[in-house]
């Protein structure tokens, strides 16, 4: 494997990398995760019809909001100044599934990876939120970091 991890001390204890001699560069990071649902729900979440309201305005936002807030929720994550998220929507009708992308940007000592696939989850869980009264057999798939830019350990971005 050759990379190791750094999240644990010599001691096998579980620690919070200490980023403070890092260089800060700009750092991107795209997540990106599935919801399917049956062809009704679909239909009812595009035409905005949905008792709870506009679901992908909701999710929107509470994508937006839970990237900001991650170190709150994943015990390692450092609360870093993120300066941009952008959450974008992508309806397949042919297989009644929307696709959810997150992209998060910062200027710092540490990537937005974490943030980027935390706010594709909550965006994601928020679709199944609102709809849920109709259609509890919804399935969330595939989040996953498709790309990330910034830092010592170079650019990545996925291959399928």
């Amino acid at each position: 494997m050759g990379t190791e991890l750094t999240h644990f001390d010599e001691e096998g204890r579980a620690r919070m990398v200490d980023v403070g001699d890092k260089k800060s560069t700009k750092r991107e990071a795209v997540a990106r995760g599935t919801v399917f649902m049956k062809a009704e729900t679909f239909r009812r979440i595009r035409d905005k019809e949905i008792q709870k309201g506009d679901v992908l305005g909701v999710a929107r936002v509470a994508g937006i909001m839970a990237a900001k807030r991650t170190p709150d929720v994943i015990p390692m994550c450092h609360p870093i100044p993120i300066t941009g998220v952008d959450v974008y929507f992508y309806p397949d009708k042919k297989k009644n599934a929307i696709e959810v992308e997150s992209v998060v940007r910062t200027t710092g000592q540490t990537g937005v990876e974490m943030d980027a696939l935390m706010s594709v989850s909550v965006a994601a869980l928020t679709i199944y939120d609102m709809c849920k009264s109709i259609d509890k057999g919804m399935t969330i798939s595939d989040i996953r970091l498709m790309k990330k830019t910034g830092g010592k350990s170079g650019d990545y971005v996925r291959e399928d």
